[in-house]
């Protein structure tokens, strides 16, 4: 038997834990607190049937008075019961919204490295907490007031029948004109408008967020936002669907829909006439006008439910849409964790037969790769843009799992040691490296959380970060990212290098961490390089092939292939690959601007 799929709302309240019947107690109150509302205006029909009985001889109605404190009385309480069944609904919705964060997070926490390439800070973000918010919307208000309309309609529909059911009819077929423009406003393809209206701002929020990160490039080569052709193109869909759904989609069912709800009262006065001669011949026209006040009143709250009614469906819509955003997240791949872990013996990294194709990709970034880094060596992967050289030292670590083959550290396949372990291995230095909006002694202690200031220190000074530490008043404990204390980004890569060198892993991965150094950064970096990877395996991804002539064993690779492996002599004595592109390294080495003859 196939299970049945759970309601958005069913999925919603699993997240809400111990809570969860805060919501049905909030429920049950809103429900309450909407038939006390009704009752005021049974009792100013009461009062008005009392007077219109006097006239006029109003001293007569004794009534009137007492009738309108119980209108008091019920309003009074319908507001108290109300604001306790919200109180109880806020309380489940931010306990859900909070729960549906921290589960968000411990998922991505599980996702292998390589899923946040593919996947934004910032549309991660904006799934998690902007979707998080629109359904704590929902089950804070929306739910209570769908239920206490639900409620109030049926009430409705019952004291609208009990006098004349043919005024009682001609008030409810405003509603039923309204409800039929709202169902064509917000059901069948238009849901799927709206579910459209919200990808696009999903996407607006992904290249929103990488235009922010591309200011300074903006600024530097006074470009405008036409040079983030993405992120003009996101705003450009967005607004293309918010304008669409509101002038198309919603403009003429609204127009109806607050054309009659507002003007329920149109459609008595008609009825009312053509039942006036009736009464005055049956000799019950007290009766009459008595009944004729009565919907006259009761017809207010046709407006006030189905506005309600309005609001709430778009917020389940809203909801629904963000829910499906937030199971983007929750189905994040989890990194498979082996269930007999195995401990690597040395390490030795070997590549067997590795192939690799992403996800959604024609061609495999890298096919049939092999290699050996034996303990202690230094091997660079190097080749044109494009060959596979970061995809290959990102197997390691186990950023993504081979489509096929092994990628083996000490001796174990990557996939059969756990994942913790692991990553105690190895250390990455990248070009980007991000540092956190803490002290350089909590940036660098991050790698090992256990490491004592004295430890910290002396990484800092093997990672050539003394002059950094001077220039500071407070030295190591600066605060980064605060105050405007901010570092260049080779002073940014020393303090990262200081972290890896204090983490101690057995291998080390270097992404040409030294591309966009300057000049003496650059230098500073080099003597770091030789502090990390003293008696380190050394995985080393190089553009300039000055940094690799050194290299125990180069890897060529071209088009996700092993084009040709050797140390530097050796490849350029083969005259491969290697040879041309160190040929044509050492011409652009050489070349400079030259002073023009005629100026």
């Amino acid at each position: 038997m196939k299970n049945e799929k759970k309601s958005d709302v069913a999925v919603l309240l699993g997240y809400a834990g111990s809570r969860r019947g805060l919501t049905f107690l909030g429920l049950a109150l809103s429900a309450v607190s909407m038939l006390l509302s009704m009752a005021p205006y049974i009792c100013i029909w009461l009062a008005a049937r009392d007077l219109i009985a006097a006239a006029p001889e109003w001293t007569r109605a004794q009534g009137a008075a007492r009738y309108g404190w119980m209108a008091f009385g019920f309003a009074v309480g319908g507001i108290v019961l109300y604001f306790m069944g919200l109180m109880c609904t806020h309380l489940a919705a931010f306990r859900t919204a909070s729960n549906i964060r921290k589960e968000g997070v411990a998922r991505v926490m599980k996702a292998p490295l390589g899923f946040f390439d593919s996947n934004a800070s910032g549309l991660i973000r904006g799934r998690l907490d902007a979707a998080a918010a629109d359904t704590e919307t929902l089950l804070a208000h929306n739910l209570a007031d769908i239920v206490g309309t639900i409620v109030l309609f049926l009430a409705m529909l019952v004291m609208m029948l009990v006098f004349d059911w043919r005024m009682g009819a001609a008030c409810l077929l405003a509603a039923v004109i309204s409800v039929a423009a709202m169902f064509s406003m917000m059901g069948g393809k238009n849901a799927k408008i709206m579910a459209e209206y919200q990808a696009a701002q999903d996407r607006m929020t992904k290249a929103g967020t990488e235009y922010v990160r591309g200011i300074p490039v903006v600024k530097i080569f006074q470009q405008t936002v036409y040079s983030f052709r993405a992120f003009q193109e996101a705003i450009e869909e967005y607004s293309s669907k918010a304008e669409h759904y509101q002038a198309d989609v919603c403009r003429v069912p609204q127009s109806v829909n607050l054309t009659f709800t507002e003007g329920a009262f149109v459609f008595l006065v008609p009825a009312a006439l053509f039942l006036a001669p009736g009464a005055l011949a049956g000799g019950d026209f007290v009766g009459f006008v008595t009944d004729f006040a009565f919907y006259a009143v009761f017809s207010a709250i046709i407006s006030t439910a189905l506005a309600k009614i309005m609001f709430a469906s778009s917020g389940i819509m809203l909801a629904s849409t963000a829910l499906g955003r937030i199971e983007q997240v929750m189905c994040a791949p989890a990194l498979k964790v082996p269930e007999n872990p195995q401990v690597p013996q040395s390490n030795r990294v070997e590549f067997k037969d590795v192939s690799f194709t992403y996800e959604g990709a024609q061609n495999p970034a890298l096919s049939h790769v092999s290699f050996t880094a034996e303990p202690g060596q230094t091997v660079a992967l190097v080749g044109p843009s494009g060959g596979g050289k970061t995809t290959a030292a990102s197997l390691i670590p186990r950023f993504w799992d081979v489509t096929s083959g092994a990628v083996e550290v000490g001796g174990v396949n990557v996939a059969q040691i756990d994942p913790h372990v692991l990553m105690d291995q190895v250390a990455f230095v990248f070009q980007n490296n991000r540092l956190f909006k803490a002290s350089i002694l909590e940036n660098v202690r991050a790698a090992r959380p256990d490491a004592t200031r004295e430890q910290v220190l002396k990484a800092l000074k093997a990672a050539q970060c003394q002059d950094i530490l001077d220039k500071l008043p407070e030295g190591i404990d600066t605060m980064l990212g605060t105050e405007g204390t901010y570092l260049s980004g080779g002073e940014q890569q020393r303090i990262a290098l200081a972290r890896a060198i204090l983490k101690n892993a057995p291998i080390v991965v270097l992404d040409e961490a030294s591309a966009f150094a300057d000049p003496e950064n650059e230098v500073l970096i080099q003597k770091a390089f030789a502090e990390l990877t003293r008696g380190h395996t050394v995985i080393m991804i190089a553009h300039r092939l000055s940094t690799v002539v050194d290299a125990d064993k180069i890897i060529v690779l071209n088009q996700g292939q092993v084009a040709e492996q050797g140390n530097h002599k050796e490849l350029i004595a083969a005259g491969g690959l290697y040879a041309r592109m160190w040929a044509d390294y050492n011409q652009a080495v050489q070349w400079k601007i030259a002073r023009g003859k005629d100026l």
